[in-house]
Parts: structure tokens; C-alpha cells; sequence
């Protein structure tokens, strides 16, 4: 998402930052380039018209003329005006109360069933609490075993009561959620494929019954500016709290993204970045804003890192780093946290200037981890922890147990020592950096 869009503005603060003064002369064409830019990427065409006003104006201000680096304050400005335009600060959950109910709402198709599951679980592992998923979709064939799934897959329990008056389904699962001291309680509602006077009557009920603590739309944001429609047809009927933007991992132009807060007056507070159970991310407005400017991610990188990585296994290969002990057995044991992360390409990007080294197209292709690893598994203790007794006979036995070649071994191995080499010039401070 946002890589097209990311890739025309940075071209054009590139051309800024080179300006020794702003002017209206100068800075037209690069404005222009900006508005391409957003309405190629489709945001709404009003959106980008107040967007462009307002960093035009700024860029002719009294702070840009005064300022020695006229160019570094027009990225500010652009940079502030993004995130703004995304909503500003980010917007937390309201989970106040015994249980907080949360109950998402949407159209078929946009995997508000699936997105159920992912928020579960990111709430349990964020918060360290019990939620409880409750199956009120009871017209879509499967909907409930497939919530089912997803519970039994997370080890989360699912309330249904099969084919059932939803209302009292809600009503139900809320009293059981207190009796069973469950803190959230998660609805999956019913959708539809357009907006019609039955499904809303059907969750104006639910909101007026258990009112809920947040009314999430969960929207695809592949429909691009149709979005903005969908959240202003549930809005007119329900009070909603935010907006989940699932898909984000497509080929999509994230218009929709842009266009939503400012249009809608709804928040978005989660975004779907994968399709595994663990992909969905808090949405902060100054983070996508960085990212698509090409500055990087360092803050969601720390956290993805902080909520996968053992940090005391951490710790001990860092001493053995700056000891220079690090083996294979260290190696593999960093190989396997390492894939916890989800795909590689992904984290890449999201370092600072990824763009202008060329990272962002950079693809990991999993199975190169797994032939790592079956080389390093190939081997005794012994040779992991002493790899340079791997002498020819050595080698031929590991490339056969692992299913590669001996090339591949020789590879492997050259590389982990020009990695330890590189670990020893950074603790001995002689490596210069790239940049």
C-alpha cells in the first residue's frame, strides 16, 4: 500500500530539499507533482484540493522564508499535513467496563469474521485479558463454524447459539461473559452485500440493547473512494467509533486511507496488514505518514520485535556477540525468532530511506530460511558450535541430510563468518557506516 504514492512525493521533496528558497514560481511544479500524486493514488478529489491549499500556503509562510533549510521545513509542513490528514493523534479503544464489548459491523466480504479473531488475539496478547468471540452472523452459510474455527485455532472461546434471534444472542453473551469473568466480548454481526433497511434495523437493535463500548466498521480498502460511502451509509444509522481498513497488504492505492478521517469524521484504529491471524496493526497517523514520506517505521519494527523475540535470549546472544562466541547454534536459534516477525520484505520497508537503497522491492523468499536451516540442523552440536572443523567429508554428509549442495553449505558458512567479522569491527568501532 501507498508504494506508488510514497515513491511520487518523495521524488518531489527530493526536488524541494535542492531549493535554496521557496517561491511561488518554484514551487509550483513540485505542488503539482504532489496533487498527481494524491489523485493518482485516489483520494478524493476535494480532499487533495484543501490538502495542496493548505500545504501551498504554509510553504509560502514567514517560518519557510526565514529558515536557512527552506526545504527541510516544506517536508515538515508535508509531513504534519499527512498526518493530520490521516486523523491526527492516534485513537485508542475505549475498554472501559466489566466485560468491554466491542461489536464490529460491515459489509460481506470485507472479512469482518476473520478480523474478529485477529483483534481477540491482539487484544489478549496486548492487554494480557480473556476475550470472548460471539457469533451473531446467523443468515451467511458458515459463518458461525467459521468463527468456531478461528476460536478453536486462537484458543478463544466462541458463544453461539446457532441460528438464533441476534439480539438475544448479544444479550445472552454478555450475561455469560460476567458470570465466566471474560473482560471483552466481541460480536460478529451479520452483513450484506449492500446496505439495506433490515440489516441496519438489525444492528440499531444490538447497539440499543447492549451498547456497546465501540462500533467498528470493518471496511476493504480495495474499494477505494466506495469506502467513503459504505462508513456515511452505517454512520447515518449507527454511532460508529472507528473504521478496521482490512487489506492493506494488496495492490492497493490506499486513497481510501487518506480520504476517510477527513470526509467521515471516523477514526481508523486498526489496519489489516496480512492475512495470518497476526496481521493487523494499531493505527497511527504520524507512523503511515513517515512511511509513505520514505522516512521508515523504527517505532512499529521495535514493537513487532518486542512482542516475538524472547528478550533474555536476546540478551545472552548479544553478550556472546560482543565476545565474539556466537555460533551456529546461536544463529539458528536468531533464525528462528527471526521468523516469528511474519515476512522480512515487510519489516525492510519500514526502515528509515529503505526507498533509496533500493530495499523496498527487495523480496525474501521464506524457503531460503528453511534450506538455512536444514543445513544447520544437519549438523552435530559439535560443528555448530565449532564450525571451522567442517572439513570436505563434513560438508558432503550435511549437503546430503539437508537436501542441498555442497555449494550451498560453503555459501552459508562464508557468510556467517563475514557476519562475525562485521560483529567484531562494530564493537571495536572501525566500521564505517553506508550513509
Amino acid at each position: 500500500m501507498f508504494e506508488s504514492l510514497g515513491e511520487r512525493l518523495q521524488n518531489a521533496v527530493d526536488k524541494i530539499r535542492g531549493y535554496g528558497k521557496i517561491t511561488e514560481d518554484n514551487i509550483s511544479d513540485v505542488v503539482r507533482e504532489i496533487r498527481l500524486a494524491l489523485l493518482e493514488a485516489d483520494v478524493n478529489y476535494k480532499v487533495v484540493k484543501e490538502f495542496i491549499n493548505s500545504v501551498k500556503e504554509k510553504a509560502l509562510g514567514e517560518e519557510v522564508k526565514k529558515s536557512l533549510k527552506p526545504g527541510e521545513v516544506f517536508v515538515k509542513i508535508l509531513k504534519d499535513e499527512l498526518v493530520e490528514l490521516l486523523g491526527g493523534e492516534k485513537q485508542d479503544l475505549n475498554l472501559n467496563g466489566t466485560p468491554a464489548t466491542l461489536m464490529l459491523v460491515g459489509l460481506q466480504g470485507t472479512g469482518k469474521t476473520t478480523m474478529i479473531g485477529k483483534l481477540g488475539l491482539m487484544l489478549r496478547k496486548k492487554h494480557h485479558k480473556k476475550p470472548l468471540l460471539v457469533a451473531c452472523d446467523v443468515y451467511r452459510p458458515a459463518a458461525i463454524d467459521q468463527l468456531n474455527q478461528i476460536g478453536k485455532e486462537l484458543n478463544i472461546e466462541v458463544y453461539s447459539e446457532g441460528k438464533g434471534n441476534p439480539v438475544e444472542i448479544s444479550n445472552n453473551a454478555i450475561k455469560y461473559a460476567k458470570e465466566n469473568g471474560f473482560d471483552y466480548v466481541l460480536i460478529d454481526t451479520a452483513g450484506r452485500l449492500h446496505i439495506d433497511d433490515e440489516l441496519m434495523t438489525e444492528l440499531k437493535n444490538i447497539n440499543e440493547n447492549i451498547k456497546p463500548n465501540e462500533i467498528l466498521l470493518v471496511v476493504d480498502s480495495m474499494t477505494g473512494q466506495d469506502a467513503i460511502n459504505v462508513i456515511e451509509g452505517f454512520n447515518a444509522t449507527l454511532p460508529l467509533t472507528g473504521a478496521i481498513l482490512t487489506k492493506l497488504d494488496g495492490d492497493t492505492r490506499g486513497g481510501a486511507a487518506l480520504s476517510i478521517r477527513h470526509l467521515t469524521n471516523v477514526p481508523i484504529k486498526f489496519i489489516g496488514v496480512s492475512e495470518k491471524m497476526d496481521g493487523i496493526e494499531e493505527f497511527y497517523p504520524e507512523r503511515m505518514a513517515t512511511r509513505i514520506l520514505g522516512m521508515g517505521d523504527i517505532m512499529t519494527m521495535l514493537e513487532k520485535a518486542e512482542e516475538v523475540i524472547d528478550q533474555d535470549e536476546a540478551m545472552k546472544t548479544a553478550k556472546k556477540l560482543q565476545k565474539g562466541d556466537f555460533d551456529l547454534e546461536d544463529f539458528l536459534s536468531q533464525l528462528k525468532q527471526i521468523k516469528k516477525l511474519g515476512p522480512l520484505e515487510n519489516l525492510i520497508k519500514m526502515i528509515p530511506g529503505a526507498n533509496k537503497m533500493g530495499l523496498n522491492n527487495v523480496k525474501v523468499n521464506p524457503k531460503d530460511m528453511a534450506h538455512i536451516e536444514a543445513i544447520i540442523l544437519s549438523m552435530t552440536p559439535k560443528e555448530r558450535k565449532n564450525p571451522e572443523i567442517l572439513k570436505s567429508s563434513r560438508k558432503i554428509r550435511i549437503a546430503k541430510g539437508s537436501g542441498r549442495t555442497v555449494e550451498e553449505v560453503n555459501r552459508l558458512l562464508k557468510q556467517f563468518e563475514q557476519m562475525k567479522q562485521m560483529m567484531k569491527q562494530f564493537k571495536n568501532g572501525n566500521l564505517k557506516m553506508p550513509f
